[in-house]
């Protein structure tokens, strides 16, 4: 599907066609029969030991009440992807474009000088990204007198266990169309190196452009249950954290039906909060430090 362009130029032109037109698989989590005996428990060290029969009706109840909560997901799950199903076509593409004109005018997006993003697929009907990604392909940051290229991070799922990396690519041709038909980068260049892990880059990246399926105005964030972005993005911070980079923001784009009322989408411990929403009735700050970067 992807063949090799002559001209850079024109191949960045084709981004918005071909994620647009891609008709990518829906991808399902590959969960064991017995979920939650794969999750791991939310413990506390105790200072003596409980007796065994105590031990195993505190973990029954443990995972009871995960079961609990990922019964809750599930069903919200549902209940959004219906919400989705039934969006008329033009309001989607209405409020596609109006979300990322809100982004690709922002300040804290134009002076960013690294970012990871999603790449869009529609099936999923997840909210459209082909302009940003577009946008950071041709248009390089600008400092003063000097002209930088964005760095520019998508996703691609390794396994199904929640490994997920976010390689660095500079143009259309660096996307392949994996075994479920969604376009993610190739492992190596055209040059056959092996293209940069953002785990592994010198330098942080700004911010990173979210999916999901639900949000809330306190940062809470429901994905479609592969773990693969709550992973990743815990372990990205953990690396800023180490070198002692900012963190970077995580902004999720949403359409007007996948914002729920605050406390409605249910969170455990490995649940990773987002720093702001972006809708297409415009930026929704929610830790201190997105209301001082995006207002």
């Amino acid at each position: 599907m992807l063949r090799k362009l002559r001209s850079h130029g024109f191949v960045v032109q084709q981004l918005v066609a071909v994620i647009m037109s891609h008709q990518c698989t829906i991808a399902r989590p590959a969960f064991p029969r017995n979920l939650f005996s794969t999750r791991s428990r939310i413990l506390r060290p105790s200072s003596y030991a409980l007796p065994r029969s105590a031990a195993l009706a505190t973990m029954t109840t443990q995972d009871s009440h995960l079961e609990d909560i990922f019964t809750q997901k599930r069903v919200l799950r549902s209940k959004i992807k219906k919400d989705l199903r039934s969006m008329d076509p033009a309001l989607r593409s209405h409020e596609d474009d109006a979300i990322q004109k809100l982004i690709l005018e922002a300040p804290w997006f134009k002076s960013s000088k690294g970012l990871c993003a999603y790449i869009s697929c529609s099936a999923l009907r997840e909210v459209d990204t082909s302009k940003i990604l577009q946008h950071v392909l041709q248009n390089p940051t600008k400092d003063g007198e000097t002209q930088t290229p964005k760095r520019l991070y998508v996703p691609r799922v390794e396994d199904k266990n929640c490994y997920m990396r976010m390689l660095n690519i500079s143009e259309m041709n660096d996307l392949i169309a994996n075994s479920m038909n969604i376009l993610e980068p190739a492992p190596v260049d055209a040059n056959g190196n092996d293209r940069e892990d953002v785990m592994l880059a010198n330098e942080p990246v700004d911010l990173l452009l979210l999916p999901g399926l639900g949000f809330d105005k306190t940062g809470r964030r429901l994905g479609r249950g592969g773990g693969y972005y709550d992973t990743f993005l815990s372990k990205y911070k953990q690396l800023a954290t180490q070198r002692n980079w900012k963190q970077p923001l995580l902004i999720a784009l949403s359409y007007s039906v996948q914002i729920v009322e605050e406390g409605v989408i249910p969170v455990t411990e490995s649940d990773v909060f987002i720093d702001a929403l972006v809708s297409p009735s415009g930026f929704i700050p929610i830790t201190p430090v997105a209301h001082h970067t995006l207002l």
